[in-house]
């Protein structure tokens, strides 16, 4: 079957075959997936849910996974990934997403104010080890801030679906209870559901108190429990903290579509990157390589921009480059790395 479709690809060079089977339908493609929104919710402030119907390839999602969403903006595809807040289905025919229109975020802004039913975007499988394990845990801690509900929410559907027997605690913070999605129906999960407790916390100016005070009241039985947590920098830190220090490290499991960036003072870059492929130089400014290629006039490949999706993945042939979020080094030559999280130290050579 792939070198038959190999061959029809040949034949319709220039253009690859999905063009020409987009033309009849948009959501017939053979090697891309396609998903149609049919449905858009827009009555959470900041928000807006996506219902996509998916193409009978797609494999469904493990509860905590993201998928990459691809829209074009002005003639040019970006793609960002995001949560599906279902319950993990390895059958079902539709998927729903639940966006924030964040401040400067190009993608999520348009889809909150643009998105329509009958709208067709790019699809990826589902990806990501941020996952509950097969065999479910006894105890259950759910906590998740603002838009980091997503994947943990997908997580608490399918516990809840799948009757499972044991403690789960949800523990979400967010501005208002305005800005909580489905907010009413976590209510009635938590009546329905004999030992689920959900808990919702709207601190001033969106500050999340978090301590080890906080965890004794919602979940007493957390150090026994594994956790899941998705949400804001700040957060997630303070967790980390009460966990670290109670030796519970290894029952913390987490997810992150925040790159934290370790800074950069562009009065010290120097150098020269080398695009080798391109045939393209310029300066080096300090900021990361998939910004200095866009720059420099090139498109490379990328995704997500954050350092999760792993599709503006090059070869660093020579140089020595730091890792933008641990600010660890490296200058093995001829290895791949992230352009987005990556940024030059020194001359670089870059295949692209």
């Amino acid at each position: 079957m792939v070198d038959l479709i190999d061959l029809v690809q040949t034949l319709t060079t220039p253009h690859p075959v999905d063009r020409y089977l987009e033309l009849v339908r948009p959501t017939l493609t053979v090697r891309q997936l396609r998903a149609e929104i049919i449905e858009v919710n827009r009555s959470v402030p900041g928000s807006v849910t996506l219902t996509l119907r998916t193409p009978r390839r797609w494999r469904g999602h493990v509860a905590g996974q993201y998928v990459r969403i691809g829209v074009v903006i002005d003639g040019v595809r970006h793609t960002r990934c995001y949560s599906p807040i279902d319950a993990e289905d390895a059958t079902g025919r539709t998927l729903r997403l639940t966006v924030k229109a964040h401040p400067g975020g190009l993608v999520s802004q348009h889809l909150h104010a643009h998105a329509r039913t009958g709208d067709v975007v790019d699809l990826s499988q589902a990806e990501g080890v941020f996952r509950m394990p097969d065999r479910r845990p006894d105890r259950v801690l759910l906590i998740s801030g603002g838009s980091g509900i997503t994947p943990v929410l997908s997580m608490l559907r399918t516990l809840v679906e799948q009757q499972h027997w044991g403690e789960i605690t949800f523990l979400h913070y967010a501005r208002s209870p305005e800005e909580v999605p489905f907010r009413s129906e976590l209510e009635v999960l938590a009546r329905r559901h004999p030992r689920l407790r959900v808990e919702m916390r709207y601190p001033e100016r969106g500050d999340a108190h978090f301590g080890y005070d906080e965890l004794e009241r919602v979940a007493p039985w957390f150090a026994d429990a594994q956790t899941y947590m998705c949400g804001p920098p700040a957060l997630m830190a303070a967790v980390r903290t009460v966990y670290e220090a109670e030796c519970l490290g290894d029952r913390l499991h987490s997810e992150e579509f925040t790159l934290v960036a370790a800074p950069v003072d562009p009065a010290q870059a120097h150098g020269t990157v080398r695009f080798t492929a391109s045939g393209v130089s310029a300066p080096n400014s300090g900021a990361a390589l998939l910004e200095q290629a866009e720059s420099a006039g090139l498109t490379p490949d990328y995704g997500c921009r954050m350092g999760i999706c792993f599709s503006c993945t090059a070869v660093r042939r020579t140089g020595c480059t730091r890792d933008l979020r641990t600010g660890e080094t490296g200058s093995d030559p001829d290895q791949p790395i992230q352009l987005c999280v990556s940024a030059p130290v020194g001359d670089v050579d870059i295949d692209i």
